[in-house]
């Protein structure tokens, strides 16, 4: 009996299914070389999505995690915030008391400095000299309260930098008296004030016997009494003098040589100012070196004079005026 005839679909679901195979050991031949390549494009892709699919299940059981778990999740959590906020607060606390311990030995220093110079201006008040006056101080309680760069009392400086600008040239300079009053004026004027700039258009023959007065004030002179006799009997040798002047407290040494160099200046303007070398010894010798005791030149009598102000009180307990202590 013969075999009934197949349908159509059937033959040509044959031919494609005969088509296909041919058609796929072709391309299994022909992708021979790149079938390794193609393999881990794949298995690339896979992972990547398995990690996806991953991230999302952790972050659903996270969401679905009992709730005692979150509990204990954010203790612990919170445990570590406090710890940190803890730590830097103990630091911030240290750095506090640092600074603090500085600002409290800032303050004990600068109270210890005030207290010192409460004493020293009770010391120089039972004295009966005013806690500001430069004029009948010792010269180094002078600088010390100044505080200056150099230790000079500042009312030299003041006088001899004006001088230099302006008073060389004068006649007869620290020769001449000088007008009382204004003297007066001066004196008080830098009792009041050490640093203070002297009055605009002042005479510079004041300005020199203001120089002169000042160092007739001090209760030692420059070259104190202790190398008095030493000075005397070594005024003949130069290079005596000066190993002798070494001995000198500095402020007294630095002062003298100060001095010593306006008066070689002045001396060097002689041909207008009449005032040599000899003429300038005979008025500052008797102003820089005294013996103790003594009652005084006529010169410095003469200045200490001058210097003397109307009567004023210089406190309630004291019956003396400030500059009745430079009398003789």
């Amino acid at each position: 009996m013969p075999l009934a005839e197949s349908p159509p679909w059937r033959r040509k679901a044959t031919d494609f299914f005969s088509t296909s195979s041919v058609k796929l050991k072709q391309a299994g031949q022909s992708a021979g070389d790149n079938i390794v390549d193609v393999a881990g494009k794949v298995g690339s892709v896979v992972k990547s999505r398995w990690a996806v699919f991953q991230e999302a299940r952790q972050q659903q059981q996270q969401q679905q995690r009992p709730p005692h778990e979150t509990v204990q999740e954010r203790i612990i959590t919170a445990a570590a915030s406090t710890g940190l906020l803890f730590r830097k607060g103990i630091s911030e606390t240290k750095e506090k008391v640092a600074v603090g311990k500085v600002k409290v030995e800032e303050a004990a220093k600068k109270t210890a400095d005030k207290s010192k110079s409460i004493l020293n201006n009770i010391e120089r008040w039972q004295k009966g000299v005013a806690s500001t006056d430069v004029f009948g101080v010792p010269i180094e309680a002078t600088v010390q309260r100044e505080q200056s760069d150099r230790a000079v009392p500042l009312v030299l400086v003041r006088c001899a930098d004006y001088l230099v600008i302006s008073g060389l040239n004068n006649e007869y300079l620290f020769k001449s008296e000088g007008d009382k009053k204004v003297l007066q004026q001066l004196v008080s004027l830098y009792n009041e004030d050490s640093g203070a700039s002297l009055l605009e258009g002042v005479n510079p023959i004041d300005v020199g016997a203001l120089v002169k007065c000042y160092l007739a004030s001090i209760p030692e002179p420059l070259t104190t009494f202790s190398l008095y006799d030493e000075l005397r009997a070594a005024r003949v040798s130069i290079p005596d003098l000066r190993n002798i002047l070494k001995k000198l407290p500095n402020v007294n040494y630095m002062t003298l040589e100060f001095v010593t160099a306006l008066l070689l200046r002045v001396s060097r303007k002689s041909s207008l100012n009449k005032m040599d070398s000899r003429s300038l010894a005979v008025e500052f010798a008797p102003l820089i070196m005294w013996r103790q005791g003594d009652t005084g030149t006529d010169l410095r009598n003469h200045l200490k004079f001058t210097l003397k102000p109307p009567p004023k009180i210089v406190d309630t307990t004291s019956n003396a005026a400030t500059w009745d202590l430079l009398g003789v």
